[in-house]
């Protein structure tokens, strides 16, 4: 389970322009930085690699008598028909933008200008392209060496090359190094003039492409193979490198004066006690000493840390908070410790201020919540109070709770089911130890037969092999499973999961990829008849799921005892926030 989360609500904060996780303002770098960067380019490098690899096997391999691969040649054969002197001319300065040693001049000239910009060196905006180019590279090589296609049977303008042709290392570099340039163009020029110029960048990479095909270089899906290799890299090494994970703004920095005086800027300070219920699991003592001063710099002197432990989570370390008069009660660890802190809280006048510390952290993510422990609770103390919706949820062996993200049956609470049982692999990988949990629990969870009842209508009987009931609509990666869900509109959102076949799933994964789709409410969804959709979705305010069989189940990604039914309903405004402003 592309970009920033959108469709968020106006009055809550957004993400703001590409800066992430920096330095704060007192000089001290934000935690978690380098070492979960690493993680997850190392992962998903070789994700990246398996698939460009399984891919050129495939049309190297099973797939090579298919259509459109049956109909390469007849296009590389047209190309060759269309060779004149001025396009062959043209085509060699195209292909050339691509050439190896102008990738490396391009990307070596561009990474010293931003580093040599007066007073404001972009140190992180030049390790991004200088990262790209670096993993695009090397999965091509990677590539070349496990995949063997000949070249195109027609004449070749470049003669014969050492390297494999799928994929085409021209257009993979290209990609790289001007989609890069493309990327900051878009996220730091202010020019009115940088979508042209951003674009005019991104059509390079097709340029060089179509001189690759010109000149009988390689295969159309050679070409193709280079655009999304490159394109991979580009987001891999942007999402470590730019976003943290997602776009999010560095908090401005902050005064160093005595508490009790405006900070710089103009932000009051705060005074009363804070609690910081925290998880010691990831939460470690030097997490502990940069919070204690962010709290000290906005005026919550001498503030409280209550550990969590195994048998509570955070409920009832947030409930003596309150008992025992804390005016701000810190959150931090992962969605787990959120949710019991949240149930504790709903309906409370005393805010609550989320540190994502976690794997998921799906409410942070939703929230444009900077991803570094310190800079979400500066940006926090910095902004303002918000009402953010609730999740009720009870069912058989199930107590009455909440949830502040998702919950569900099915698919994904037996993926979570599994990537929880390994805490080494959790711990290492973060999130990316869900993805490596699906195909596992894939063939091992069948499909489920379930009544759903939504606001008091009659029963609607259907198949699913997920049913995810959302407060906020995107997971990890920014993917947005539930498109229309807002944590503030009064509502829950409803995810029916049931594709028959490959091409059910080919229909479910391009539905929820585009993110576009309008959810029905329960007066507009037929009633007493089976719906074999593959995707689905619904707004509800109450709703009662009734399964066939023992299901297993999840609240904000930790799994409960598997059962038969879940009651759920929406809980407007039930969790007093404190939000960081909008990004200007």
């Amino acid at each position: 389970m592309p970009t920033a989360v959108s469709g968020r609500p106006a009055e809550l904060p957004g993400e703001r322009p590409a800066g992430g996780r920096t330095a704060v303002g007192d000089g001290r770098t934000a935690p978690r930085g380098v070492g979960w960067s690493v993680r997850w380019i190392a992962a998903l490098t070789i994700c990246q690699a398996a698939l460009m690899v399984g891919i050129g096997l495939l049309i190297t391999g099973p797939a090579r008598h298919l259509w459109p691969l049956t109909v390469e040649d007849r296009v590389n054969t047209g190309f060759q028909g269309m060779r004149t002197h001025s396009l062959t001319t043209l085509s060699w300065f195209a292909s050339e933008a691509g050439n190896t040693g102008t990738v490396i001049a391009v990307t070596l000239v561009s990474c010293l200008g931003l580093l040599w910009i007066p007073r404001l060196p972009m140190w992180r905006q030049a390790a991004f392209l200088a990262l790209a180019v670096s993993l695009q590279s090397l999965v091509f090589l990677v590539i070349t060496v496990a995949v063997d296609r000949h070249r195109p049977e027609v004449h070749r303008l470049d003669g014969s090359l050492p390297t494999s042709s799928y994929t085409s290392g021209h257009t993979g570099a290209a990609t790289a190094v001007y989609g890069g340039l493309a990327v900051l163009a878009l996220s730091r020029m202010r020019s009115p003039w940088r979508r042209v110029v951003a674009g005019v960048l991104f059509l390079i990479p097709v340029v060089v492409g179509l001189a690759r095909l010109y000149r009988g270089m390689h295969h159309p899906t050679d070409v193709m193979g280079g655009l999304v290799n490159g394109g991979l890299a580009l987001w891999i090494v942007g999402r470590a490198v730019l976003t943290d994970g997602f776009v999010t703004a560095p908090p401005a920095s902050r005064s160093t004066g005595a508490t009790g005086v405006a900070a710089e800027g103009g932000v009051p300070q705060r005074t009363g006690h804070a609690a910081v219920v925290f998880n010691p699991t990831v939460t470690d003592q030097a997490d502990r000493d940069a919070l204690r001063q962010v709290l000290e710099e906005h005026g919550y002197g001498a503030p409280r840390f209550i550990e969590t432990t195994a048998e509570d989570p955070g409920g009832g370390q947030s409930t003596a908070a309150v008992r025992d008069g804390a005016s701000l009660v810190v959150v931090c660890g992962g969605d787990g410790t959120l949710r019991a802190a949240a149930s504790a809280l709903a309906g409370s006048t005393v805010p609550l201020a989320l540190v994502p510390c976690g794997t998921g952290n799906l409410l942070a993510r939703n929230l444009g919540l900077p991803l570094s422990p310190v800079d979400a609770l500066d940006a926090a103390l910095r902004g303002t109070e918000h009402r953010v919706d609730l999740g009720r949820v009870e069912g058989d062996g199930l107590p009455a709770t909440h949830f502040a993200a998702m919950c569900g049956a099915g698919l994904d609470a037996a993926m979570l089911q599994r990537a929880n049982a390994n805490d080494r692999t959790k711990a290492s990988l973060g999130w990316l130890a869900y993805v490596l949990a699906l195909p596992r629990v894939w063939s091992r969870t069948p499909r489920m037969s379930v009544d759903v009842h939504l606001d008091g209508a009659p029963a609607r009987r259907r198949t699913a092999r997920m049913v995810l009931i959302g407060n906020v609509g995107a997971v990890q990666g920014g993917m947005r499973l539930l498109p229309d869900a807002r944590p503030d509109d009064g509502r829950l959102d409803l995810l029916i999961l049931d594709p028959h076949g490959l091409g059910g799933w080919i229909s479910a994964l391009w539905t929820l990829l585009r993110g576009t789709a309008t959810p029905r409410s329960a007066a507009d969804a037929p009633t007493g008849q089976a719906d074999d959709a593959p995707v689905a979705f619904f707004t509800f305010r109450h709703a009662e799921f009734t399964f066939e069989r023992d299901q297993p189940r999840e609240l904000d990604g930790d799994p409960t005892a598997p059962g038969r039914r879940l009651t759920v309903e929406a809980s407007p405004g039930a969790l007093k926030m404190l939000l960081p402003a909008r990004g200007k």
